[in-house]
């Protein structure tokens, strides 16, 4: 497997001015990996999207990395669908000029308040399906495969997203299977990162340190599944996911693509990505 980095692990770094979505490219590079990552384009340099995905590229290009993925947003359920599908054709037409071969979107995280109506997942299945279908037609035009993520709680189970997946029923369209995010909706992450790897066409290595759900406030940076448990994001390797497992569970499903890490925790940064870039690339040797 190789290694990427997602420009997100920088993110405090980038709000705080020191460093930007062209600067990090540098970082991936010194940091010994195959690849970086980037989320929604902001460019620094007041230049468009498209301009900065231009410079981002050619900046990878003189460095000798690849881009391995284009990670955006969207919102299937809180605003006009048809809108949503032309901003995310715009966001493939960027993934393109950076060279992305997978682009990661969004579904929704859940339904705008007061909208829900005796509405679940299945319910809204289709509106989903049909979404991510036109997507990824027009991406496969131009040599793109899409994905979502197991992201955003309301379409974040192992069995929606591989429901998902096998509903919109294209070989374009996959999953970005995150080792972390399952424990958002209190899963076991081994079970299911092996339920998902059959579809996964990325990778995000994240960890979590994980208390139970109590009457107890552990304060800073956590926050609470849905089933109450606190969680906190953590250097790869130092929390409760069972890292090794997981590649293991890809592994056995053939899965030989990018393993990217994103950091998320309250841990000093260089440290952090340092210590998380180690046990990254111990991972992709299994």
């Amino acid at each position: 497997m190789k290694t990427s980095i997602s420009s997100y692990s920088f993110q405090k770094l980038i709000n705080k001015g020191t460093e930007n979505q062209f600067s990090v490219i540098s970082r991936a590079k010194e940091l010994g990996l195959d690849a970086i990552e980037f989320t929604t384009l902001t460019p620094h340099d007041g230049s468009t999207k498209e301009d900065y995905a231009k410079t981002l590229r050619a900046e990878a290009d003189r460095l000798g990395l690849a881009v391995s993925c284009y990670s955006v947003g969207a919102d299937m359920l809180g605003g006009n669908i048809d809108r949503e599908i032309e901003k995310l054709k715009k966001e493939v037409d960027i993934a393109e000029i950076l060279g992305a071969p997978v682009m990661r979107h969004d579904t929704a995280f859940a339904f705008p308040e007061g909208t829900r109506k005796f509405k679940g997942f299945r319910n809204v299945l289709p509106i989903f399906a049909d979404a991510c279908r036109i997507v990824t037609e027009y991406a496969a035009e131009k040599g793109i495969k899409t994905c979502v993520e197991n992201h955003g709680t309301f379409c974040q189970d192992s069995d929606r997203v591989e429901l998902l997946v096998n509903t919109v029923a294209h070989e374009n369209f996959g999953l970005l299977v995150d080792t972390g995010n399952f424990m958002c909706v209190d899963e076991n992450p081994v079970k299911a990162v092996g339920r998902c790897a059959p579809y996964a066409f990325n990778v995000h290595i994240k960890d979590f340190i994980m208390k139970p759900a109590s009457g107890f406030d552990y304060g800073e940076g956590f926050f609470r599944s849905r089933g109450g448990a606190y969680l906190r994001g953590t250097v790869a390797g130092h929390g409760e996911v069972p890292l090794v497992q997981c590649v293991e569970a890809l592994k056995l499903a053939g899965y030989d693509g990018y393993l990217t890490l994103e950091f998320e925790g309250l841990e000093e940064i260089e440290y952090a990505i340092s210590a998380g870039c180690a046990t990254l690339k111990k991972l992709a040797q299994l």
